[in-house]
């Protein structure tokens, strides 16, 4: 669960019960609280680009979604569904760091009545298809449910109709509110896992991934679709063994033969690389050029990925592993 520093209201969002309800609970827990008039946000500290990060992450918007429009969210869904912006967690190597400023906050919204309404909108205009919704395309909601009770609100929203599918991904365990929601089968949660040495070494605030995987347990046992998103894997010295004996720990935790893999190899962009550096000077970060190939991505920047070589073999490991474990139709991608 997230436990803000600081938390800043957006002036609308206290016109809505639920942003009355935050102010309330933030005052009697003596957080730190500021107010945002025109819906810029100021007042988060700190001078140095480490100190502005650290600050960011510690701070909480409490807001209203005032733009209805909805993203798109290809390949994977139809669209992204904006519950939550940010993220608590403190990965060195994530992609939000590129995207989010300087001050990466978490944002919520108040106004989730007006979201779902307008999903529904979104489902009635792609009828008859079925419209699939992302819940954390530029989030981690789970942390901050707690406050917001969103993804449960969504959960059952969606489950009630038989035209919508919701997804999200987590790596963080605070599921227990939404074990007795009825989401009906149609919301799938994914759970992003690495091997412990990588957590410990890059993914700050996070938890173990004997934990995600407990969490995962209790998920799937109350029926809902699960899967899995390794990410981003590292080819280290025995990274086979290491990643092998995690799956196999899946395996004997999880009795469901569903599961669905997604699995991504570690890349990273030159504006992505200064950023992190800027952050996390002393990162252990593998981000030497020289080592890598280049790409073009699809959006017009080019990616430093593993060589051809490497990215077979690990693909070919993933591939036998899951395949041996589970089956080869329980594998979404790799890349």
């Amino acid at each position: 669960m997230f436990n803000p520093r600081r938390v800043i209201f957006e002036e609308d969002a206290l016109n809505y019960d639920k942003g009355k309800e935050l102010f309330e609970r933030f005052k009697k827990e003596n957080v730190e609280i500021k107010y945002s008039k025109n819906g810029r946000i100021t007042g988060i500290p700190g001078k140095s680009s480490t100190e502005m990060y650290e600050e960011g992450k510690n701070t909480l918007v409490v807001g209203v979604r005032k733009k209805l429009y909805f993203q798109s969210c290809k390949p994977s869904a139809h669209y992204q569904l904006p519950l939550v912006s940010g993220c608590m967690g403190m990965c060195e190597y994530c992609y939000l760091n590129t995207q989010m400023g300087k001050k990466p906050y978490i944002k919520i919204h108040v106004n989730v009545d007006e979201i779902l309404e307008k999903a529904g909108e979104y489902i009635e205009e792609r009828k008859p298809d079925i419209t699939i919704f992302e819940g954390a395309a530029t989030s981690d909601p789970i942390p901050v449910e707690e406050y917001t009770g969103a993804l449960k609100q969504a959960i059952e929203y969606f489950g009630q109709n038989d035209k919508s599918l919701f997804r999200f991904v987590t790596k963080f365990t605070d599921v227990d509110s939404l074990l007795d929601a009825n989401h009906n089968g149609r919301t799938t949660i994914r759970f992003s896992l690495n091997i412990n040495e990588i957590i410990k070494m890059y993914e700050h605030k996070a938890e173990d991934f004997q934990s995600r995987i407990a969490a995962a347990k209790k998920v799937s046992d109350a029926g809902y679709p699960i899967g899995f998103i390794i990410a981003p894997v590292f080819l280290i010295d025995d990274y086979k063994e290491k990643y092998y004996e995690m799956l196999k720990y899946i395996k004997a935790v999880i009795d469901n033969e569903n599961l669905m893999f997604e699995v991504i190899s570690h890349r990273f962009t030159k504006r992505a690389k200064d950023n992190i550096l800027s952050i996390f000077p002393n990162t252990k970060l593998p981000m030497k050029e020289e080592l890598r190939k280049f790409k073009f991505g699809q959006f017009g920047y080019g990616k430093y990925m593993y060589t051809t070589d490497e990215l077979k073999e690990y693909k070919d490991f993933f591939t036998e592993s899951i395949s041996e474990l589970w089956s080869k139709e329980n594998i979404n991608y790799i890349i």
